[in-house]
């Protein structure tokens, strides 16, 4: 029982994916003073590595991530050859330079950025064939926008005075830009013009009509006949 070792005895686990068998085969390296028998087990140790993880193989320079892991947990105290530069404390540890956000504040909101970009391509383009090609792309993407918020198609000379507004009248499109209109009650509208939701409705109403009973009875049946029950007033049981 003397020779068990519990986890509140032990040294702190470094990289748990190797598990404690790693760190102690490197921790018997740094104890070796032969640099031959040293270096010899190193290469051993970074072969089982690789064996006990084998998802670093897809990893681009996957080797090389395992020197850098067999410096890191012998702690930086392995004196071994390595095929690549031996990584420090302060390299490893080092934390990257945060990235600057991207602040961009277009000036039309309700189009976007990106169209801003593509409309200064256009002003600084000198081809007139290509400049023509990005005004009636302009053109037809600010048609698609106002269709899709808005749900009704807009009128050419309204995109084009806007237009004229954004450029200073230095953009005009060519060919007309043909958005589909896109309403959700046209399509009803329509068929109930044409009949075709009121013929199905009556002839599913016609199917299902609840049967009436029979007569008599006054509003009391009627409203038997409404729910779908029947009438026929008071009914006295016929003695035999």
């Amino acid at each position: 029982m003397t020779n068990m070792e519990y986890n509140t005895t032990r040294n702190h686990l470094i990289m748990r994916e190797y598990g404690r068998h790693i760190q102690k085969m490197i921790e018997y390296l740094v104890s070796l003073e032969d640099s031959d028998k040293r270096q010899r087990n190193a290469q051993a140790v970074i072969e089982l590595m690789g064996f006990l993880n084998p998802h670093l193989k897809n990893v681009e320079d996957f080797r090389h991530k395992l020197w850098d892991h067999l410096f890191l947990i012998s702690d930086f105290k392995l004196e071994v050859a390595s095929p690549y530069p031996i990584p420090t404390r302060e390299t490893l540890k080092a934390r990257p330079k945060p990235l600057k956000y991207p602040k961009r504040y277009p000036k039309l909101s309700h189009l976007g950025k990106n169209l801003e970009i593509i409309i200064n391509k256009a002003l600084a383009e000198e081809n007139p064939d290509k400049r023509n090609g990005f005004a009636n792309a302009v053109a037809y993407y600010m048609k698609l926008a106002y269709n899709n918020w808005h749900k009704e198609t807009v009128h050419d000379d309204a995109i084009q005075s806007e237009l004229n507004a954004i450029t200073g009248g230095q953009l005009e499109f060519t060919n007309t830009p043909f958005v589909k209109s896109f309403r959700p009650n046209e399509n009803r509208e329509r068929e109930r013009e044409r009949g075709g939701y009121g013929d199905y409705r009556n002839k599913r109403n016609q199917k299902f009509q609840p049967r009436g009973g029979g007569g008599g009875g006054g509003n009391r049946n009627d409203r038997n006949n409404d729910r779908g029950g029947g009438g026929g007033g008071k009914f006295k049981k016929k003695r035999f």
